[in-house]
């Protein structure tokens, strides 16, 4: 798995589409009817353990004031001074969940998602290899777990839903894995990611 990653990832700072306007970090300003978005950035961290690849992810506080109680990877908005999506995800994953940017192997990027929250989100591959220790904020975090790789790859485990939003229907990719129930944006890069990896 992770000789396959290499070749599909070309490293630090590159992603696929680099011209592609929504893939352009941070977001540009709004222009005539165009709304602003925030720029964001994630990182999907892969972690390299002896029995198989899995992901880790987390589930945020019902206290959160976004995305409350949601399942997300560690993420949120950039700050003054960082230039890259990387230094925004690393940051972030540090905070939210205790992980250095000195134990992460950042692979490359996947392509960024516009939210219907108005954020521009910059997903982050990179590979953890065990032993780690995690000290998840409490104020953000109220538990922090594991998917396979073998679970993300499955295309069985993707499916669509439809929901009402402000008098609207929308669909969402949903893949619940035993008692966690994730979708969304969540769901949308790891369905993106195990479509890049059956693919390469």
């Amino acid at each position: 798995m992770r000789h396959l990653l290499n070749n599909i990832f070309a490293g630090p700072g590159v992603g696929p589409n680099p011209c592609a306007a929504g893939n352009i970090w941070p977001a540009p300003p709004a222009t005539g009817a165009e709304r602003a978005l925030r720029s964001a950035a994630v990182l999907v961290p892969l972690i390299d353990r002896a029995d198989g690849m899995t992901v880790l992810l987390t589930q945020r506080t019902d206290t959160m004031s976004d995305h409350a109680g949601q399942i997300a990877f560690p993420g949120g908005g950039v700050e003054p001074g960082e230039v890259t999506p990387e230094e925004t995800a690393l940051r972030e994953t540090e905070e939210e969940v205790g992980l250095p940017a000195s134990m992460i192997e950042v692979l490359g990027r996947m392509n960024a998602r516009d939210t219907g929250t108005g954020y521009r989100v910059m997903p982050i591959v990179g590979v953890i290899k065990p032993p780690m220790s995690l000290a998840p904020d409490p104020a953000e975090v109220a538990k922090v777990f594991e998917v396979p790789m073998d679970f993300v790859l499955d295309p069985t485990n993707h499916r669509l839903e439809t929901r009402d939003e402000r008098g609207e229907s929308r669909e969402y990719y949903v893949m619940p894995y035993n008692d966690h129930y994730i979708w969304g944006l969540t769901a949308r890069i790891l369905v993106e990611l195990g479509k890049m990896v059956r693919n390469a």
